[in-house]
């Protein structure tokens, strides 16, 4: 589990292909690796991916080719958010993140307002049903709260902070972002759903 909390942005250094399958290797030299053994996870632009390998100031993860069909941003070298998972006496400053992404949406629009910035995010149809107007949405791993959806289009305010300390910092309109909604939404579909089972 995650809290949506970026703790750094590192950079996937190195993709090898191995199949339909990929190696990152991930320079995190600030994320503060002592701590990390293999087989920790670390949420890697919002996808909880498995430490195979370390080294001072990078790890290595493999990711599948299911998970890469249904994400973005971990097929090519760049900046990535990233953040290591929750431990059980650790603030819960965001929301709980599974690291689990439910599809991929599109930023349409990223322009300042006052010392804040407008994100506005096209997100898939199938997955709108989940967001709410106050609720918390998981962009690349980044814990956001929704101030408002229309239709498909979700809008949200970036504090300065989240702009500087994310790689919010470089994106742009037509950028693909992964998202996750929030867990309790699923919790509740599934119960309705056994009860008209």
């Amino acid at each position: 589990m995650f809290t949506g909390i970026i703790q750094t942005v590192g950079r996937i250094a190195k993709v090898v292909p191995h199949g339909e399958d990929s190696a990152l290797r991930i320079e995190a030299s600030n994320l503060g690796l002592d701590d990390v053994q293999l087989g920790d996870s670390i949420a890697v632009n919002g996808v909880c991916l498995t430490v195979t390998s370390l080294a001072p100031g990078s790890f290595e993860v493999m990711v599948s080719k299911v998970t890469l069909d249904v994400t973005t941003g971990l097929g090519k070298p760049g900046p990535v958010n990233l953040e290591k998972a929750l431990r059980l006496a650790d603030r819960l400053g965001g929301h709980l993140v599974t690291g689990h992404v439910d599809g991929v949406g599109t930023i349409t629009a990223l322009e300042p307002v006052g010392e804040c910035w407008l994100l506005r995010i096209r997100a898939p149809h199938t997955l709108s049903k989940y967001i709410a107007q106050k609720g918390s949405l998981c962009v690349n791993g980044i814990s956001l709260t929704v101030n408002a959806i229309t239709q498909d289009e979700v809008s949200i305010n970036l504090i300065p902070h989240t702009m500087q300390h994310t790689m919010m910092q470089h994106a742009k309109p037509g950028d693909a972002v992964n998202l996750e909604i929030d867990l309790i939404a699923r919790y509740v579909e599934r119960m309705q759903a056994w009860e008209q089972e």
